[in-house]
């Protein structure tokens, strides 16, 4: 991905103080002039940043402004390790903001609409980034937060919600609760605002048929602001980067080599306003890539296809490497498997197990037929086979943030 002369100008005025202001650059660039990057090769050049990095810097060693300047904080929804606080100042929240505006604008979102705020308040940085731009679109916010289905529809209902915004597991779980009380003539949704983790074609088709709307993904992560900083557009064709804000690269996940545009690979972000934690060449280990050219949508902020999952999301079996996106595809190929699947990896005996489940409506010899053709499909697109099981439609948990679908008991 081309540096811009105004993402550059950008780059270079952070440079100017950084190590002055951010202890942790300080030490991280403590051999490097900073004056010295004068090329996108130069830049290049400078090490990644890693979550493990910021870790380290817990609770605020990333903080590269006074105190008296942040004016909240938020944290990652890692449930594993410690945590990574990331502090804002008043301008990032603006801008924050101002990207979150944008992207309701982009999905064709007014300040007509009634926003029904599904994803979790607090720490992580969903449900108020979701308020946060629908305020500053000037819509109604309706800030329901995660759970508490009966109330969801309620509302959805009373209040006329005409935009649902949440994880794709809880939007599932929505979907089907409207499908099976037959709700869906009775609701005014037209849009759907769907982030926070990766999710199939089965899955998006089921979500848009069952609540009748029009679904766009949003793209963030709460090292760099949050949910906000890109969605896909009308041409549903990847997801446009905030090229104003953010500096996006795709990297060789196993050298740290850029890779050419339309090749896929790492995403590293760099924020290129940020005050209160800036972040240089952040690796955040989605696995995409950039689409090359125009979109038809009009907009030139580059785009980033879907994501395939994370460099960390991969699983070994047999010898074969695995993604959820590999797993997904399988399922949406395979003729009566619905969207929801899990996978369980387990040692037994000394050799690895895979078993993959997954909800269909088909019963007796038409079920057998399903399980083989997915075993199948599995070891040609994959290349192991797994023990294909059906189970009955709604039998697999749902989730109201994120679903976890692989379970790897061997180690």
């Amino acid at each position: 991905m081309q540096l811009t002369d105004e993402q550059f100008n950008l780059i270079k005025e952070q440079f100017k103080t950084l190590k002055d202001r951010s202890p942790f650059y300080a030490k991280k660039f403590e051999d490097i002039d900073l004056s010295d990057v004068q090329t996108q090769a130069d830049f290049e050049k400078l090490p990644f940043s890693e979550k493990a990095d910021l870790r380290e810097a817990y609770p605020l060693g990333i903080q590269a402004v006074p105190d008296e300047e942040v004016v909240r904080i938020h944290s990652s929804s890692g449930t594993t390790g410690t945590p990574v606080i990331i502090p804002y100042t008043a301008q990032d929240v603006a801008d924050w903001a101002e990207m979150f505006a944008r992207c309701y604008r982009t999905a064709g979102i007014t300040n007509k609409d009634r926003i029904q705020i599904t994803p979790g308040y607090g720490l992580w940085t969903a449900g108020i980034g979701f308020q946060l731009g629908c305020e500053r679109l000037g819509a109604m916010a309706i800030p329901m937060g995660p759970g508490n289905t009966e109330k969801q529809l309620q509302m959805m209902q009373d209040l006329h919600s005409t935009v649902i915004t949440g994880t794709s597991s809880y939007a599932l779980l929505l979907a089907e609760e409207i499908s099976k009380r037959g709700l869906r003539d009775k609701l005014d949704l037209r849009k759907g605002v769907i982030g926070s983790e990766r999710w199939g074609e089965k899955m998006r088709h089921r979500i848009e048929n069952e609540l009748g709307v029009e679904i766009f993904d949003i793209y963030g992560l709460t090292e760099i602001y949050g949910p906000g900083i890109g969605i896909s557009c009308s041409e549903h064709h990847g997801m446009h980067i905030w090229s104003d804000y953010v500096y996006c690269e795709i990297v060789d996940p196993k050298t740290g080599d850029p890779v050419p545009d339309g090749e896929m690979g790492e995403l590293v972000l760099t924020t290129l306003r940020k005050q209160g934690a800036p972040l240089i060449r952040y690796r955040t280990h989605d696995l995409t890539r950039i689409i090359p050219g125009d979109c038809a949508c009009g907009l030139k902020h580059p785009r980033i296809d879907t994501l395939t999952g994370r460099t960390d999301d991969m699983v070994k079996v047999k010898g074969c490497n695995m993604f959820p996106a590999q797993i997904e595809e399988v399922i949406a190929f395979t003729d009566g498997a619905s969207s929801e699947y899990q996978v369980m990896i387990e040692a037994i005996d000394g050799r690895d197990v895979l078993t993959v489940l997954f909800e269909t409506p088909l019963e007796g010899e038409d079920k057998e037929k399903c399980e083989q053709e997915l075993a199948l499909l599995f070891k040609a697109k994959i290349g192991c086979t797994p023990e294909a099981k059906g189970v009955p439609m709604g039998e697999l948990p749902r989730s109201v943030k994120k679903t976890k679908r692989i379970f790897d008991s061997r180690y």
